[in-house]
């Protein structure tokens, strides 16, 4: 069997209809004026959008596939016995050249079900934003379902949902439950459970990319809607150089930002987890110093890769430390490490 090693994958791009031009520069791609290119599914399970491996001798195999052979080698023991052969999380940049829809997502209950399927809680890391961008994100009153009902039927939703000025470096906690849009201008990385149930409450009368109305959830929405306000939608947190900031933490992940100007060492054997890179700013080599899990501690065929800036990779929990290098040491490299911290589940 193949010792695992950093992985990297193909491109994974969805044209959608408040998409835009922004993510195949932002990801080295040569670009078009008329591209709506909404998202980049950086890592995903999702069937029928579930990502392939595109670098060393696992090359062509999906990250299902890999599940299936080498389990809790690559998702980790704590995770592998709660999600079994499901990978829990997937994770996206997101163009927003005009606004998304109002919309919310069920939770874990409500979605297994409905659909079979994971609820879908998130995060936003906003990466860039034009002057005077914003965002929607939870009541700034509570509402009855009447209420909702009627605002619906009247247009006028968006009347009582908080509205968020945004800049680059702001975090937004979207758990399930929160109704919530992305305005136009803002390029944003999203960290989320593994899971395309979105139920649209209000879409501005929009039509799709065929020319057709786009199709509302606004009944099914009802039931999953939490109609409190809540004032921990917007993240706050202290910006350090070569020190992880967590930025984000509930029992479906954990999110660090990293800003490294110098050689930095991580050491993950402790999450029991896989963990995943976004490169957001810079570009930077990462090696493995060691793994474990094997007889003999073998170290993987393919020790060190190269993560530019728009691409992401996922390290298998079998890798027991890495070591991240900036490419350049002049300027800063900004990271998002994303995991399951066993600490939520092991008591």
């Amino acid at each position: 069997m193949i010792t695992l090693y950093p992985l990297k994958f193909e491109l994974n791009l969805f044209e959608l209809v408040w998409g835009g031009n922004r993510l195949k520069p932002f990801k080295g791609l040569p670009s078009d004026l008329n591209d709506k290119i909404g998202e980049s599914w950086e890592i995903s399970a999702v069937p029928g959008r579930e990502s392939i491996i595109s670098n060393g001798p696992l090359k062509g195999k999906t990250l299902n596939a890999l599940i299936e052979t080498y389990g809790d080698l690559l998702l980790g023991k704590t995770v592998s016995s709660l999600y079994g052969t499901n990978f829990p999380l997937l994770v996206k940049f997101i163009d927003a050249a005009e606004d998304l829809s109002i919309q919310v997502h069920p939770n874990d209950e409500l979605a297994q079900a409905r659909h079979g399927c994971f609820g879908k809680t998130e995060m936003w890391y906003v990466m860039d934003a034009v002057p005077d961008a914003k965002l929607y994100c939870g009541f700034k009153t509570p509402i009855s379902k009447y209420e909702y009902q009627k605002r619906i039927e009247d247009n006028s939703i968006c009347e009582v949902l908080q509205e968020y000025s945004v800049s680059k470096g702001d975090v937004f906690f979207i758990p399930a439950g929160r109704v919530h849009a992305i305005c136009g201008g803002s390029l944003v990385a999203e960290v989320q459970q593994s899971s395309d149930v979105t139920y649209r409450i209000y879409d501005y009368g929009r039509l799709d990319l065929n020319g057709e109305p786009r199709v509302l959830h606004t009944d099914l929405a009802m039931e999953a809607i939490n109609y409190a306000v809540t004032d921990t939608n917007k993240t706050y947190y202290e910006k350090k150089l070569n020190k992880p900031v967590c930025v984000a933490e509930c029992q479906f992940f954990t999110v660090k930002l990293l800003d490294i100007n110098r050689g930095f060492h991580r050491k993950l054997y402790k999450y029991d987890s896989f963990i995943i890179y976004m490169c957001l700013q810079g570009n930077c080599t990462i090696e493995v110093l060691s793994s474990r899990g094997y007889d003999g501690g073998d170290k993987p065929e393919l020790t060190k890769i190269s993560l530019t800036v728009g691409n992401s990779c996922l390290i298998p929990a079998s890798v027991a430390d890495v070591m991240i290098v900036p490419n350049n040491l002049a300027s800063t490299t900004k990271l998002l490490e994303v995991y399951i911290d066993n600490k939520h589940f092991n008591k």
